[in-house]
């Protein structure tokens, strides 16, 4: 934990927590928690590059693009001149030797941060509900990215890319729509003609076009999407790359020869894993494989279908069209329209509730959430039905009127996903527990100091573990004043304040960093009574 001074890291209310989204091999997931933590304290948050496979793979693919248009312009479409080429290439190791094999090698690495990826995702259990459509459109990337690699192999035209092409003609014939034409195409030196050079390099420019438009797709749903790691761990990655380039330089095998069948291959296994079933088995269990396989990924969100929670509903008489909703919000779920009630105002936020993922962060955004509005039923901007701004400030306010024990007295602001805080609750402890900790207006902090506690304490989610991305680092943002709703820290005693970072599966540790707090708040000056902080303060709308 750090001090704020704010320091980092959640009470039962009389609410419980909402279910959070459970993962279908929770076993696996606290492995993959397990080994994040290790990167985070190896690398730091920032640079743990398993909190940017995402980002890696777009660095991957620019890293693909940029050498694979050096070795496009050097490269020689003819049948007799692409093997020539490709070795010439090669053979200048001081630079189209290096090109080449950071070409090769961040392909490799594409696919390593693509699979990664994937499985990460399917573990935190993403992929349902709003999240369907970047779950689905991003299964065709895999088929994108993998025929767009094995394309690749064949432009060296030498005994593997040889094996590659007969076998990738033994998988088409299988099916009826070819009926064995294909590999008559490669029985002989002469049925090879430059226009099939010609045909692959198209299809090796234009599935990479296509791959990268799916990605670009796949991005639509998502708001401020990461597409570019951190500095340092791209830095890192790529000089790792250059460096197993310049030791292990990849290098062409001997010419291609329909004559021959080549005996001894060394395969790229990222992307050349399914040529060996096709001699252990037949074409057709390994069209089942991969379509099968396939079905079962793009049916995964029908397979662990969840009920939808009901989303933010706009209220017109709170909302002055600031558009802080539509900024912060995780999911490009709220939009920004022309007034339609008249009002002074340009503009009102509208939400899509097919994009809308009821975390609540847009509540917490909205300048109208403040708990010091001196209105019987405090009605925000934007809201949500299951739990409105409301019911946060009277269980807010239920909490502070429990707190019967001595001091200091601490109010633990979690979240549904992270944490559990509501096994804390105690005559000396509140705790409420919102859908995410962005649910949280920076106001109810110094609502709580106000009115009878002597801390606050709010957990959040680690680093790429926020169940709806943004939560953890609006409201760090809000806290430090970088974000609006800001805290207004000059209202309150920062030391009185701590944040602590943790996961479900850490929940454990709360309360030894609860006592810590307790222990340093006893060093500070008592509170004044709810009293009397309250006839010091003034009440702002």
């Amino acid at each position: 934990m750090t001090d704020l001074s704010v320091k980092q890291a959640d009470k039962p209310a009389p609410r419980p927590a909402t279910k959070p989204a459970t993962s279908p091999f929770p076993a696996a997931l606290r492995l993959l928690q397990f080994i994040e933590r290790a990167f985070d304290r190896a690398f730091g948050t920032v640079h743990n590059p398993w909190h940017s496979l995402g980002a890696l793979s777009y660095f991957f693919f620019w890293i693909i693009a940029a050498t694979g248009l050096y070795l496009f312009i050097v490269f020689d479409t003819g049948v007799n001149g692409a093997y020539q080429s490709v070795a010439a290439i090669t053979a200048q190791w001081y630079f189209g030797g290096v090109i080449r094999s950071l070409h090769r090698y961040a392909s490799d690495a594409f696919t390593v941060t693509m699979t990664l990826h994937l499985v990460r995702e399917f573990l935190y259990g993403r992929y349902a509900g709003f999240r369907w459509f970047s779950w689905v459109s991003g299964i065709p990337l895999i088929w994108l990215a993998f025929a767009s690699g094995i394309n690749g192999y064949w432009l060296a035209w030498d005994q593997l890319a040889q094996f590659i092409a007969v076998g990738t003609a033994e998988l088409f014939d299988w099916l009826p729509v070819f009926g064995g034409a294909m590999v008559r195409n490669f029985l002989t030196p002469e049925t090879i003609s430059d226009r099939f050079f010609s045909l692959l390099v198209f299809l090796h420019i234009g599935l990479p076009l296509l791959l990268l438009a799916g990605m670009w797709i796949h991005i639509q749903r998502i708001s401020r999407a990461k597409t570019k790691p951190s500095r340092m761990l791209g830095w890192c990655t790529f000089i790792g790359l250059m460096l197993l380039s310049l030791l292990k330089p990849a290098i062409s095998m001997a010419p291609a020869d329909m004559m021959v069948a080549p005996a001894v291959l060394p395969l790229d296994w990222f992307y050349l894993t399914v040529y060996p079933l096709l001699y252990a088995w037949t074409p057709g269990p390994v069209w089942a494989l991969l379509v099968g396989s396939t079905l079962v990924l793009l049916l995964i969100p029908l397979l662990f279908r969840r009920k939808r929670a009901p989303v933010a509903v706009v209220n017109l008489d709170n909302c002055n069209g600031c558009g802080r909703c539509f900024n912060d919000c995780p999911y490009s779920a709220v939009i920004m329209q022309p007034r339609t009630d008249g009002a002074r105002h340009a503009m009102q936020a509208v939400v899509n509730p097919e994009l809308c993922a009821s975390c609540g962060i847009c509540a917490g955004a909205c300048p109208s959430s403040t708990p010091f509005r001196s209105i019987g039923e405090l009605v925000t901007g934007i809201d949500m039905p299951q739990r409105p701004v409301q019911a946060l400030r009277s269980e807010l306010e239920s909490a502070l009127h429990g707190l019967t024990g001595k001091q200091p007295r601490i109010v633990v602001f979690g979240c549904d996903h992270g944490m559990r805080v509501n096994k804390l609750a105690s005559e000396d402890v509140a705790t409420v527990s919102l859908l995410c900790t962005g649910q949280l207006p920076p106001s109810f902090i110094e609502f709580a100091l106000r009115n009878g506690a002597d801390g606050v304490f709010i957990t959040d989610c680690h680093e790429g573990e926020c169940e709806f991305r943004l939560g953890h680092v609006w409201t760090r943002q809000r806290i430090a004043g970088e974000r609006e709703p800001h805290l207004r820290r000059n209202n309150i005693d920062l030391a009185r304040l701590r944040l602590s970072s943790g996961s479900l599966a850490e929940s454990d540790k709360l309360a030894g960093e609860i006592d810590a707090f307790r222990k340093d708040l006893l060093k500070l000056a008592p509170m004044p009574d709810a009293s009397e902080a309250e006839a010091a303060g003034e009440h702002h709308d």
